[in-house]
């Protein structure tokens, strides 16, 4: 299998950087395309056996899978410069948020199979929650791009209309989680930790809370209610919190996109 990575930005470059580490595919069997050589030339650095070029036509008519990973504003006319390559015996993925198959399908010269794949920034360090639709698509192939983006963290297929939603909770819902780590951390700045000793207590109970849940397949509360003694620090914590409406604001920064 060959693939071709069109964008060697921060998402592109981390789908370059997961397949390799996942041992995904040769070396030689990946094209990274990008017109910033200074990008390409940090990704040969690290892989010196990988291709890179500055235009997108060559690769992608040599490859089997094709993933476009460029700005939004980019996904027309860098399409439109590849579309005569993506013929049916192609699988095409698209990574840019709001671009949806309507919009490619006009840009495509024949139907094939293609996925919108939304992934976010912990992509990078191969821990992304990355959610994703198919269209025209065999159920191989649904699972070969299911392992691909599985192998940098956690994949789903969910149905387009989805992506929206997915969008705010998973993409835009990394940022959110930061944010409560930030605030807990100032929390404990202000107990008298240093700002460094705050961040790593926050961020390893937030891992260890979120492997409860995965590990368990338990519920939240259930979980909660272990930590949770009569008249203790945590339901006196907790209840503060929703004084000052936690949880109705994290549900309205979800909904944002509503």
């Amino acid at each position: 299998m060959k693939v071709t990575i069109i964008g060697a930005g921060n998402i592109g470059g981390a789908v370059a950087r997961g397949l390799m580490a996942a041992n995904a595919l040769p070396q030689e069997n990946l094209t990274v395309v990008d017109l910033d050589e200074s990008k390409l030339n940090e990704l040969k650095a690290e892989y010196k056996s990988i291709n890179t070029a500055k235009d997108g036509h060559d690769a992608a008519s040599k490859s089997d899978v094709v993933i476009l990973a460029v700005k939004p504003w980019l996904v027309e006319p860098v399409l439109s410069g590849i579309a005569d390559t993506l013929t049916k015996d192609k699988i095409f993925a698209c990574i840019a948020a709001g671009i949806d198959f309507a919009f490619l399908n006009k840009i495509l010269k024949e139907p094939l199979a293609a996925f919108r794949v939304m992934p976010n920034t912990a992509m990078s360090i191969s821990e992304s929650m990355t959610l994703i639709s198919s269209q025209n698509a065999t159920k191989d192939q649904e699972a070969l791009i299911l392992k691909m983006f599985d192998d940098m963290g956690k994949a789903v297929l969910i149905p387009e209309s989805m992506m929206g939603p997915a969008t705010s909770v998973a993409s835009c819902g990394i940022a959110y989680a930061l944010r409560y780590l930030h605030a807990s951390a100032e929390g404990a700045v202000e107990l008298g930790f240093r700002a460094d000793e705050a961040y790593q207590i926050v961020a390893q109970t937030m891992i260890g809370a979120a492997q409860l849940v995965l590990k368990n397949h338990s519920h939240p509360e259930v979980e909660i209610d272990k930590v949770c003694t009569p008249g203790g620090w945590t339901i006196k914590g907790l209840n503060e919190m929703e004084a000052y409406g936690f949880t109705d604001a994290v549900i309205k920064g979800i909904k944002i996109n509503k």
